[in-house]
């Protein structure tokens, strides 16, 4: 995934993933931007996980993985 980070005008930076649509944020710094670009993902896939186990929970191996913005 890429993390595109554009400084606005008024201050502060809009950050969104570049190859998935919707999820984007922003922060007053790039550090800030950055970890709530990662909640912001983490939330998505909460959500696809969530959808995807509905009626087959006992059905699925899962394993949580990881990833890093650097």
């Amino acid at each position: 995934m890429t993390a595109v980070f554009e400084p606005c005008k008024e201050g502060g930076f809009i950050a969104y993933i570049q190859e998935i649509d919707g999820i984007n944020t922003q922060g007053e710094t790039i550090e800030e931007a950055k970890e709530n670009l990662a909640d912001a993902v983490n939330l998505l896939f909460d959500e696809i996980r969530a959808t995807n186990r509905k009626g087959r929970a006992n059905k699925m191996i899962t394993q949580t993985m990881s990833f890093n913005f650097e």
